[in-house]
């Protein structure tokens, strides 16, 4: 198995990361607990911005995904725990911190690229634990290159503090096929 997926996944068990038991936990609560879907595309940026207030953990999501649109790095760090772990192409960072350094930047660049249209979208709490799932459409163009995707991303927040957190966030894409 590749060296740079098995170090995080060790650090994530050393660190007293529960995020693999604390997702099994939401899928299974989650069976047990209605979900709230939601089919629409979704707003602009500006249309976001006057959201953010919302504090539940959609808010908060919506929230972090309106501070990438506006290149707010403050902001979208802010709504990340300390050591929350980024999944997306295989790659993995352990903290805040360490997407900070390696693919804010990136994500922000591709954020204000594209416009992403809500497909469908989950969301359960149970207790101070919260999940998010979304799919969404992605197109635009990125760096000269036209982009026409399929997203999915989920993600596990903490109450921290009284606010809704984001303590692991995994995405996933794939090409659609052209018109």
């Amino acid at each position: 198995m590749n060296q740079k997926l098995i170090e995080p996944t060790r650090m994530l068990a050393r660190s007293g990361k529960l995020a693999i038991l604390a997702g099994a936990s939401l899928v299974l609560t989650a069976a047990a607990h209605p979900a709230k879907h939601h089919s629409q595309s979704e707003p602009s940026s500006a249309a976001l911005d006057s959201q953010v207030a919302d504090a539940s953990p959609i808010g908060t999501v919506k929230a972090f995904h309106a501070a990438l649109m506006r290149g707010d790095t403050d902001a979208a760090l802010d709504l990340l725990t300390e050591n929350a772990s980024i999944f997306e192409s295989g790659n993995a960072e352990s903290s805040r911190a360490e997407y900070a350094a390696h693919h804010l930047q990136s994500d922000i660049a591709f954020s204000g690229s594209v416009q992403r249209t809500l497909v469908d979208r989950s969301s359960g709490t149970n207790g101070d634990t919260a999940w998010v799932m979304s799919i969404e459409t992605v197109s635009g163009t990125f760096r000269e290159r036209p982009v026409k995707n399929r997203s999915a991303e989920t993600m596990l927040l903490n109450r921290v503090d009284g606010q809704w957190r984001i303590a692991h966030i995994h995405w996933s894409s794939a090409k659609l096929d052209g018109d």
